[in-house]
């Protein structure tokens, strides 16, 4: 075996549970940095998806691994395999892209056979793959149709079976479910879900939508202006954000900004800027105790309970005033404002009777349903 192809057997080896890698990976736009040092590995059969904000450098980062952009700096590994020099057709990874970008003169099946007749495969392979495809994706009924004779749901999946068809590596989605309405939107999570639970091929998917993410990941990482902010699992960057910016992009939270007055190995007793006292569980987010210093304590509408009279004993009560209430079918969303002035976003079951605007409320949690977070 020769030097460069054992290198290579070595690094397939040593990189044999992961199936994308990025190490420090920068990307500049005329002077403009809009991929800062991202290191990310998705394992081998991951669903993984990018999540963040428009403009935070999600789709520049997907389409670095794609091929359709060049690293400034840092590297691309799939497999183990550098892709520095490697175009994207030939890599082992294909696109869905959010306007699909199928081939409008082309029917069904030449747009889902396109990369295999590039290939030069067999007439007979083709046929085979082809109605494979269509038929993985729903869609065998309608080969002889044209993209225009299609629904934005059934053009998806044509371009879902284009993208599988090669049998890639790593399936990338670039939010592929963007231009659907809701309930096509909701249809077509479940069916990718169920796809990559059959497939077991690596996706990597790249959305703004938090729902999304939430409901169809292994692990998220979560991106502002260019950098990784948190990457976990979808409990862990919801109930345990490390950072203020994750808390409250993720779902609806409450922020206090305080300072630690007290501090325990499981408790943190702080005082808000506008003067909240309040026990608080610190996180585990760095790995060392917080002490002191300024922070954010997060709560969770969901994690806030209602009474309607002092309750006893309760840890982080505080009084304030119904303001809005908003009916929601399942759950009700309250909002109410604390003697404090700070206002809050409280969600609970549609089970509680109302009251009337301006009625004296009590808000309360416990010391483990809040985080408080080094600002």
């Amino acid at each position: 075996m020769s030097q460069t192809a054992t290198q290579n057997q070595q690094a397939t080896d040593t990189h044999v549970g992961f199936d994308v890698e990025l190490r420090k990976v920068f990307k500049v736009f005329n002077g403009d940095t809009v991929v800062r040092g991202v290191d990310l590995s998705i394992r081998r059969g991951e669903f993984f998806s990018i999540l963040g904000p428009s403009g935070c450098g999600k789709t520049t980062t997907l389409r670095l691994i794609a091929g359709f952009e060049t690293p400034s700096a840092g590297d691309v590994l799939i497999r183990g395999q550098s892709m520095l020099n490697v175009p994207p057709y030939r890599r082992p990874a294909n696109t869905v892209f959010q306007n699909y970008a199928l081939f409008s003169h082309l029917t069904v099946w030449e747009n889902v056979a396109f990369g295999l007749r590039i290939k030069k495969c067999r007439k007979s392979e083709t046929q085979e793959r082809v109605k494979e495809a269509l038929k993985l994706v729903k869609m065998d009924g309608f080969a002889n149709r044209f993209p225009a004779q299609l629904s934005g749901g059934q053009q998806q999946r044509v371009a879902l079976a284009r993208a599988l068809i090669n049998r890639p590596t790593v399936v990338l989605l670039d939010e592929p479910l963007g231009a659907l309405d809701l309930k096509l939107r909701k249809e077509m999570q479940v069916e990718l879900s169920n796809l990559h639970q059959e497939l077991g091929v690596t996706f990597v998917l790249v959305t703004h939508d938090q729902e999304e993410a939430l409901s169809l990941s292994d692990r998220i990482a979560v991106m502002v202006e260019g950098k990784v902010e948190q990457i976990g699992t979808p409990s862990q960057i919801y109930d345990r954000p490390q950072t203020p910016f994750v808390a409250d992009f993720i779902g609806d939270t409450n922020l206090f900004r305080g300072k630690i007055e007290g501090a325990h190995p499981t408790m943190l007793w702080i005082i808000t800027d506008r003067g909240l006292k309040m026990k608080v569980q610190p996180t585990d987010a760095s790995g060392l105790p917080l002490t002191s210093g300024a922070v954010v304590v997060s709560v969770r509408p969901e994690k806030v309970n209602v009474s309607f009279s002092p309750p006893d004993d309760a840890i982080n009560c505080f009084e304030g005033r119904l303001k809005h209430v908003m009916y929601l079918g399942t759950h009700v969303h309250y909002v109410v404002q604390l003697r404090s002035g700070d206002q809050l976003t409280v969600r609970q079951p549609n089970a509680l009777n109302v009251p009337d605007s301006d009625t004296p409320i009590y808000l309360h949690w416990g010391a483990d349903d809040c985080l408080a977070l080094p600002e």
